[in-house]
């Protein structure tokens, strides 16, 4: 059975100033696919660039990540504008 993929927790932040929180295998890919608003990037970022790419962390396993991003989705803004500014 193959190793179990590392996962990634992020944050990107749109022009507008929102910040999209999200789960991956791989960061730079995912920020691309986001960027060129494609089918495969999130309705929610459509039409909100330039965006930056503002956090990312190592989390570990799939069920991890997702805990992790629901975690930091009910945190207020101040709060995650906090945690990117620690990194």
């Amino acid at each position: 059975m193959a190793a179990e993929s590392v996962w990634y927790l992020y944050m990107v932040r749109c022009a507008n100033g929102h910040l999209y929180t999200g789960v991956t295998t791989d960061v730079a890919r995912r920020f691309s696919e986001h960027q060129s608003g494609s089918a495969k990037s999130a309705k929610f970022l459509r039409g909100k660039g330039p965006l930056t790419l503002a956090y990312s962390e190592t989390v570990g396993s799939r069920s991890e990540a997702l805990k992790r991003e629901i975690v930091l989705k009910k945190w207020p803004r101040a709060k995650k504008l906090a945690l990117i500014e620690s990194r």
